[in-house]
């Protein structure tokens, strides 16, 4: 049973799917159920993963790693997404760009993930 806000993965195909209302389906993709995706949050490349989300004037910046990620033609950070007060924000980002996002926003506390073409989902 898919759940609000869950991400799905289609192994063939690579489509990724966010759902946004949960039901009792599956989600199949090229014929194949979609792969529930696992939200990293520590691994040996946390430096460069895992977002940092800080409250500025006016919204939250959120920075992908402390060390900031890379943003080439085959590794990339596609999208930052901030969940806030029951609505979730999104950026997608292209190569070349900075991995950062602001998001105008008042909200006191946050929760922000980012999708690494390569290394997969990232939570904060």
């Amino acid at each position: 049973m898919a759940k609000r806000l869950e991400v799905y993965k289609c192994n063939v195909c690579g489509n990724i799917v966010e759902v946004l209302t949960g039901g009792a389906g599956a989600l199949v993709c090229c014929g194949q159920n979609m792969v529930l995706m696992t939200e990293n949050t520590v691994d040996a490349a946390k430096e460069k993963h895992v977002p940092v989300a800080k409250k500025v004037a006016g919204g939250w910046e959120v920075m992908v790693g402390s060390v900031p990620h890379p943003m080439e033609e085959k590794h990339w950070i596609e999208w930052i997404e901030l969940n806030a007060n029951g609505t979730s924000y999104k950026v997608f980002l292209n190569p070349g760009q900075e991995p950062k996002a602001f998001f105008p926003i008042e909200a006191d506390q946050v929760t922000v993930r980012e999708y690494c073409n390569l290394h997969g989902l990232w939570k904060a």
